[in-house]
């Protein structure tokens, strides 16, 4: 079974900084990719990386947030510079064929909360 598990959630305040990190099982996948999902609100993309370093941002993270992976290790991460209140959510670590649209993708950590506030 495949499983992402991701970590690095937590509180900040607004203009800090998180690193989030995933961690999946098994192979190495050909993308893998972070949405988000704020109560109330659709589960939303945020930035996907694919196995040849290739990358995808939201039009709201592109500045703010960079993407990486350790492909060997099938890891990913999503530095998180610059956050505003808009960016609480919780936060999903997927992995599969890559793309902006969730439909892409096979598997599904369980998120990791992250809440920006004063």
């Amino acid at each position: 079974q495949v499983q992402l598990v991701e970590s690095g959630g937590g509180l900040v305040q607004p203009g800090g900084s998180l690193r989030l990190s995933c961690a999946a099982s098994g192979r190495p996948f050909m993308a893998m990719g972070w949405f988000r999902q704020a109560p109330g609100k659709e589960r939303e993309f945020v930035a996907a990386i694919t196995s040849s370093g290739g990358t995808t941002y939201s039009a709201d993270s592109v500045g703010r947030f960079t993407i990486s992976r350790v492909y060997v290790k099938n890891t990913v991460y999503l530095q998180m510079n610059s956050l505003k209140p808009e960016d609480t959510a919780v936060y999903f670590c997927a992995a599969g064929r890559g793309g902006a649209d969730r439909g892409t993708y096979d598997y599904w950590g369980q998120g990791t909360q992250v809440t920006v506030s004063s």
